[in-house]
């Protein structure tokens, strides 16, 4: 999976519950045909981060085809989620 590009939005909590900061991080990615998730109409991953005193770490998460905006069922494997986390660390700044 290559993250080739990238949203970022901050979630406001106005109730004031969460403790963490939220975002909402919708990246383009791509995958080699061979790979399950590949799709011809392009793929899009939703992720939900919560950002606080102990790190940063995934909350939520879902594949999205692209053109169609249907959600996939499937799930990020761990070197996959460390990915996604290395990537959102190393553009949090920029995105925001």
């Amino acid at each position: 999976m290559e993250i080739i590009n990238h949203e970022v939005t901050e979630l406001k909590d106005p109730t004031g519950i969460m403790p963490d900061r939220r975002f909402e991080w919708l990246l383009d990615v791509e995958v080699e045909e061979e790979d399950e998730l590949y799709t011809e109409k392009g793929l899009v991953l939703r992720v939900i981060l919560a950002q606080g005193n102990d790190g940063m770490r995934i909350v939520q998460h879902f594949f999205l085809e692209k053109e169609s905006e249907q959600v996939l069922d499937f799930a990020m494997d761990d070197e996959e989620e460390q990915q996604v986390l290395d990537y959102c660390r190393a553009n949090l700044d920029t995105g925001v």
